[in-house]
């Protein structure tokens, strides 16, 4: 009989996966399901199990299969083709399904040591609460959980945002799963400012997370 696996044990928390290329292909796609429905389907002989599974995913992976691609000191000794075939590991659909695309690049020594202290964790909580009250005010969800007509009633971008969205959709070749997601982060990057209009500097930011769009 089948039991409920990582994904649903994960439920309304998070799910970390580190080395992310390193998993079983078919384990990575199996994702693809939950992230878009919230829900995972299991199908044995004649019986069929449905499970929930609406958790947050967070993943790591390094930039190549010795993990020293960029790094100051030159270490590096892969060569183009393993990169790519490093990082093809995962398939665009998969990827289409993250909303954020974050390259945090190695620092020098210097810059290590002599890093200035980020923004106090209070403060940093205070905005985010803020936002999602704002969220609930306004459609009684967070905006991750948006769908359809929802996200064109309360992610529309106007103006300057909605050229340069248009200019992102033919630039970058998005799908319509990538566009609707672009348009959900910007709209939390507003109401993280307290702003209910979608600005163009809120796209761009939005843009810029979809690292693997862009590369």
């Amino acid at each position: 009989m089948p039991r409920p696996g990582e994904i649903s044990l994960a439920h309304h928390g998070v799910l970390f996966l580190d080395e992310l290329p390193e998993f079983d292909r078919k384990a990575l796609e199996v994702l693809r399901e939950p992230l878009e429905s919230g829900r995972i389907t299991i199908s044995r002989a004649a019986r069929q199990s449905e499970f929930p599974a609406r958790f947050q995913l967070v993943a790591a992976m390094n930039p190549c299969p010795c993990g020293w691609l960029g790094h100051p000191a030159g270490k590096c000794r892969c060569t183009p083709e393993q990169v790519a075939r490093y990082r093809a590991r995962l398939s665009g659909p998969l990827l289409d399904r993250i909303d954020l695309h974050i390259e945090v690049p190695a620092l020098k020594e210097a810059d290590l040591i002599n890093a200035p202290a980020g923004e106090a964790s209070p403060s940093v909580r205070q905005r985010v609460d803020a936002a999602r009250r704002r969220q609930l005010e306004r459609q009684g969800k967070a905006n991750a959980l948006l769908e359809g007509a929802e996200i064109d009633r309360h992610c529309r971008a106007e103006g300057k945002a909605e050229d340069l969205l248009k200019q992102a959709i033919a630039r970058l070749n998005l799908s319509a799963r990538a566009f609707h997601r672009i348009l959900k982060v910007a709209r939390t990057l507003a109401d993280l400012d307290g702003l209910e209009q979608i600005g163009s500097y809120h796209v761009a930011e939005a843009v810029q997370f979809r690292r693997w769009d862009r590369s």
